[in-house]
């Protein structure tokens, strides 16, 4: 009972985690490692070989610029699978919530479990991808750690807002849209895989402003050891600024579903 209730979310959905975890690892080692051969090291020689990359790219390899990207948007991927349907499949479908909220548990805790639950899964994930920069020369930094505390800040962002958009349904039926609507573009134009620089300049200041490209940008310059005390000051204080209120509708959104 002196367990903090909070953990208790987290122990049960650790147990559930028991069944499969050998799989799961398996995984969150496998795919970043093909990720990275067929992008940072296939692509990468491409673009490596062209005389302008060096300009565009700040005079570092394909597979350092790349590299850092992977971790913030491997935090966000995880972030949006494990916060759409599993969160209101415990609403709908399997009751989980319902059964906490019959115990002492309170929406806010419920809450806070499932943010502890998000965040082991995206430190697995992200884990995952760090092994694999960790081995290669162009990737491995001693900037490796904070960069993927950088990347679990981001991936939270992407857990409170799409949490509380889960909470708030009734159907799934949107869910493939905040995917392909959402997710899909800021993989693709977040700055993972170029410089924003070379968008349009109509979207640069969209770019700019998602918390992706804070996330990016703090992993890169943690792992290029370029990051300054202003800019690390700037990028915290934008992820912080877009968690808050969506951890507040996570609990609002929480207590009205489970007290209705």
């Amino acid at each position: 009972m002196a367990t903090p209730a909070s953990v208790r979310v987290l122990e049960m959905q650790m147990l559930l985690l028991k069944r499969i975890w050998k799989t799961n690892l398996t995984l969150s080692f496998l795919q970043p490692l093909l990720f990275f051969l067929g992008m940072g090291l296939g692509v990468g020689s491409l673009v490596n070989d062209r005389p302008s990359s060096a300009e565009a790219l700040g005079g570092i390899p394909y597979a350092s610029f790349l590299g850092p990207g992977l971790l913030a948007t491997t935090a966000m991927l995880t972030a949006a699978g494990e916060s759409l349907w599993p969160v209101l499949g415990g609403f709908k479908w399997d009751g989980t919530y319902e059964a906490m909220a019959a115990t002492r548990l309170t929406a806010a805790q419920v809450v806070r479990g499932q943010f502890l639950w998000l965040g082991v899964r995206m430190g697995i994930a992200v884990g995952g991808v760090a092994i694999v920069l960790a081995v290669h020369p162009d990737t491995r930094s001693w900037g490796i750690a904070p960069a993927v505390a950088a990347a679990m800040l981001c991936g939270l962002v992407f857990t409170a807002w799409i949490t509380a958009w889960a909470a708030s349904r009734e159907y799934d039926t949107s869910f493939s849209n905040v995917q392909r609507l959402v997710i899909t573009p800021l993989f693709l134009f977040g700055g993972a895989f170029y410089p924003v620089d070379s968008l349009p300049d109509v979207l640069r200041p969209i770019a700019w402003v998602t918390p992706l490209w804070h996330g990016v940008e703090m992993c890169r310059g943690f792992m290029l050891h370029t990051l300054g005390g202003v800019d690390l000051a700037l990028h915290t204080l934008v992820l912080v600024a877009w968690l808050i209120p969506g951890w507040i509708l996570c609990d609002r959104f929480f207590a009205k579903r489970l007290y209705r």
